[in-house]
């Protein structure tokens, strides 16, 4: 990504920090970056384009990062590399609020090429979930780890709203008398990858 992209993604990121992704426009993405805001339109059409890209960064860090369980770690249990994979995540705040709530109309809303390169980005996160499942689950065959990998991935667009609740999301809970039990990303996503993994360690 060159300066000028990525300058145009860091002010995306800092803005959702503390707005929400209908509430930004380009006209606040281009009031954080150095140059005209006519000029993003030389790099992204759509907001979504801002997005879809910030999203591929995102992919592309949690891949460098399974990549790198792999790299270090010669063999684990079901429940090492559980918990090993929720770590991993538990970094990714960014990407689990992406996924969760804006993919639909960040996809829809970007031009092919774009949106061609966001799915080489996220071919390359399936990849390296793949070999770490070969490497650390030999007892997986190609349909195993196929069956966990869509599971894990649908799983994943739900754990930012079972795990960032507001406080008015809690009131509205405890008014409407719904139990609300609180976990963090890490722990319900090694609890249910170990649930998953159990079979094949």
């Amino acid at each position: 990504m060159n300066a000028r992209r990525e300058e145009i993604v860091n002010a995306c990121a800092q803005l959702y920090e503390t707005m929400g992704f209908k509430d930004i426009t380009i006209c606040d993405i281009g009031e954080k970056t150095s140059f005209t805001r006519t000029s993003i339109y030389n790099y992204f059409q759509t907001k979504e384009e801002i997005f879809l890209a910030l999203l591929a960064r995102e992919h592309a860090a949690w891949a460098a990062d399974l990549d790198e369980l792999a790299r270090t770690h010669k063999a684990m249990t079901a429940d090492e590399f559980a918990g090993a994979l929720a770590r991993t995540l538990e970094k990714r705040g960014r990407l689990l609020k992406l996924m969760s709530m804006n993919l639909y109309d960040m996809e829809g809303n970007s031009r092919i090429e774009n949106l061609v390169a966001f799915k080489t980005v996220y071919a390359n996160t399936l990849r390296a979930l793949r070999d770490c499942l070969a490497k650390f689950f030999p007892r997986m065959t190609a349909a195993d780890i196929e069956e966990f990998l869509y599971a894990l991935l649908p799983f994943l667009f739900g754990v930012y709203p079972y795990t960032s609740v507001t406080e008015k999301q809690r009131r509205a809970m405890e008014l409407a008398g719904v139990d609300y039990a609180r976990y963090t990303v890490y722990e319900i996503t090694r609890d249910f990858a170990a649930r998953m993994l159990r079979g094949f360690a």
